[in-house]
């Protein structure tokens, strides 16, 4: 209830006929749900005998309060103010009508008038308004460069003090909390991880209603609206700002730049190469030249485009697999070189010291190195600590096996295998029988392609080209499918498992080429001497079609690279646009097509195992290779 006191220190004094009916000042400005007190009282106690006063609203003529005849009249109110409006009576004998109305809605604001009639009349006007929290922000829309600092302005136009108001920044596209004030405090620890310590209040401004939020460092993802909302008792407004037309950094500049360098580079070497093997001139250095340049200076941009990338808004994971997946891919289309027509033999023989197995082994460990440190952090919080420890050893195992040879063979494909699995399930709990099961056949698999070539000499039947290639076909997608199947068994409760899903796809289709790759070479040592004619004549086969192993060269070498650095291009371009990313992670199109890339040359690797070991074994010869096998 506001204080009578108060109220009555400035009052207007009306003239009547007979005597002087006092009102207040001014309007009475009260909460909603509050009791307020219209003061109208007089100075000389008119006689008692006949007094009415009334009170009524003068927009409607609505009865708010009776007095007649020495008492009130509540039968003769309007019904919304029943128990609501009631006069001081033991100070009506004092000349005091004031009215007490309690509860106060917004429909009680209005004018009201007080009439006192005796012998004489008077009367006096009360303007009642309900207390309104007046909240602004800006009127425009804010605009930014990454990097830069920004205010949202929020301005509260009110009398109450800032220990009774509450103020929550809400970013609405998503319901996020960036900052909170309540109890005279600012709360940064209530704030969303994507903006703590990036948001702050002006201290010195608090008192003065301003509650402008200063946003530090703005990066492409805060374009939105946000909203300024202010709570007061029952009170409660709020104000809109709108950030937007966020601009590129030096940073962004310096990703589209590696982009655009990486694209064109690529194209334009592509087109140089063309140009040169058309003319049909004696320029084997410069194409030589050319495929190198073709094979490392995009491959290098894109790497530092990543690299870039990540240090503005990519995540740490997709940045450190995308960049080594950049800088190991010269590896491969190195070694797919081999398999074009056009490159003199030296040029073969210096480029088979790039072999895959050294882009495996080094993506393998940087991958598992990633997923242990992940698996790592988020059981921190882990009372055992056996499963951290468990899952330490068997990456240290994982680096070894990567490590104990420049190559990797069968056995140490099997133990990589077995211990990439066994850490994964210590760091994400992978059921037990999952895990047995895909190790068996994982195995299994492994162990089924280097017997086959022995196995064809032992026994008749796997001598039929159907029953091989059989085997090959059903093994290797085997191995694979089951690989994937694990891996999404053990990361589904992660929000990034397909994601690294699309990782181990790519390591597992490298692992089966190297797989193959040994054992078409294992093969060729295995068989007796007359065989090297046949092995010749089968690596004369397998270049057969010269002209998809040229256009699979060119998707590796220009394909994915624009892809990629057109994929990362737009989805710069697009999220400082629109504020948020398209694509979510750049792993879930940068190892698909990769993997497509490397699927070609995997069945290459079957074909030539399949022709190596099913070309023409003479009588001779598997009399020789019995020999060979009995020791």
């Amino acid at each position: 209830m506001m204080d009578i006191t108060c109220i009555f220190m400035s009052v207007l004094m009306i003239v009547a006929d007979g005597f002087i009916v006092h009102g207040p000042s001014g309007p009475l400005v009260a909460p909603l749900g509050s009791s307020v007190v219209l003061p109208c009282y007089v100075d000389e106690l008119p006689v008692m005998e006949g007094l009415e006063v009334q009170r009524r609203r003068t927009d409607s003529e609505t009865l708010v309060h009776l007095f007649l005849d020495g008492e009130s009249r509540p039968e003769s109110q309007e019904q919304d103010y029943h128990d609501r409006a009631h006069f001081f009576t033991d100070q009506i004998q004092h000349g005091n009508f004031s009215l007490c109305l309690d509860n106060l809605t917004a429909e009680d604001e209005g004018e009201y008038v007080c009439k006192v009639h005796s012998q004489d009349s008077g009367e006096t006007v009360v303007q009642i308004k309900h207390e309104r929290l007046l909240v602004s922000g800006s009127d425009r829309s804010i605009s930014a460069h990454d990097g830069e600092d920004v205010t949202l302005n929020c301005s509260v136009d009110s009398h109450i003090k800032p220990e009774h108001i509450e103020v929550s920044w809400i970013r609405t596209d998503g319901d996020i909390l960036v900052l909170f004030f309540q109890n005279n405090k600012t709360l940064p620890d209530s704030s969303d991880e994507q903006y703590r310590e990036r948001v702050e209040f002006f201290t010195a401004e608090i008192p003065k209603g301003n509650f402008s939020l200063r946003l530090k460092s703005v990066r492409t993802e805060d374009k939105g609206v946000y909203m300024c909302q202010v709570f007061a008792g029952g009170l409660s407004a709020n104000a809109n700002v709108v950030l937007e037309q966020l601009g590129f950094s030096s940073w962004h500049i310096a990703v589209l730049f590696f982009c655009f360098a990486a694209g064109s580079g690529a194209v334009l070497l592509l087109c140089s190469l063309i140009y040169c093997r058309y003319k049909n001139t004696d320029t084997s250095s410069i194409i030589w030249n050319l495929q190198v340049s073709l094979v490392f200076c995009p491959n290098i941009c894109l790497f530092f485009a990543f690299m870039l990338w990540g240090f503005t808004e990519g995540s740490l994971h997709e940045t450190v697999t995308c960049c080594a997946l950049s800088i190991l891919r010269p590896v491969m289309l190195i070694w797919t070189l081999c398999y074009l027509k056009n490159l003199q033999d030296s040029h073969k023989s210096w480029i088979r010291f790039f072999r895959i197995a050294h882009e495996l082994t080094v993506l393998t460990v940087i991958v598992y190195s990633v997923l242990f440190a992940y698996g790592w952090r988020i059981s921190a919080h882990d009372t055992d600590n056996g499963r951290r420890i468990s899952s330490g050893i068997c990456f240290g195992c994982v680096v070894l096996s990567c490590l104990l040879s420049a190559g990797l063979n069968d056995a140490l494909c099997i133990f990589l295998s077995f211990f990439q699995l066994l850490q994964l399930m210590f760091s994400f709990r992978l059921p037990s029988l999952v895990f047995v099961i895909v190790v068996f056949v994982q195995a299994l698999t492994l162990c089924c392609i280097p017997l086959l070539t022995l196995l064809r000499a032992r026994l008749r039947c796997l001598r039929h080209r159907w029953m091989t290639i059989l085997c090959i076909l059903i093994t290797t997608p085997l191995d694979i499918i089951l690989v994937i199947y694990a891996h999404l068994n053990i990361l589904e409760r992660e929000k990034e498992y397909l994601e690294w899903t699309c990782v181990i796809l790519f390591i597992e289709v490298q692992k089966m080429i190297v797989v193959f790759k040994e054992n078409v070479q294992e093969a060729e040592r295995s068989v007796v001497e007359g065989r090297r004619q046949q092995t010749e004549t089968s690596q004369k086969g397998s270049n057969a079609l010269p002209l998809c192993h040229e256009i699979m060269f060119m998707f590796g070498a220009v394909g994915l690279v624009l892809l990629s650095s057109v994929t990362l291009t737009a989805e710069l371009i697009l999220k400082a646009r629109n504020g948020e990313r398209v694509m979510k992670d750049m792993r879930v199109v940068v190892f698909p097509s990769e993997c497509v890339f490397a699927l070609y040359w995997l069945v290459l690797q079957m074909h030539d195992f399949w022709r190596i070991v099913t070309s023409g074994f003479t009588h001779n010869q598997i009399t020789h290779l019995n020999d060979v096998i009995s020791g």
